[in-house]
């Protein structure tokens, strides 16, 4: 049996809205073990006068929980 956690991030890019999930895996694989998928919830841009300065997107990451063999369930 395994059991897995969900959780959300925020990441941003100047560049786009793929290198903003690039990045955001990137840290969120080097913070939690066993991140087994992500899940784009939200995409929103910046604009300043008439040009998109950012990109943003909000992640649901989903990892799964290292056994604690210690536990005993019943």
């Amino acid at each position: 049996m395994s059991v897995a956690r969900v959780t959300e991030i925020s990441s941003t890019s100047t560049k786009s809205f793929e290198d903003a999930i690039a990045s955001g895996i990137k840290r969120a694989t080097a913070t939690l073990r066993n991140v087994r998928s992500a899940w784009v919830k939200e995409q929103q841009i910046k604009i300043e006068g008439d040009n998109i300065v950012e990109y943003q997107v909000n992640m649901m990451i989903t990892f799964v929980l290292e056994d604690d063999d210690k536990a005993d369930i019943a």
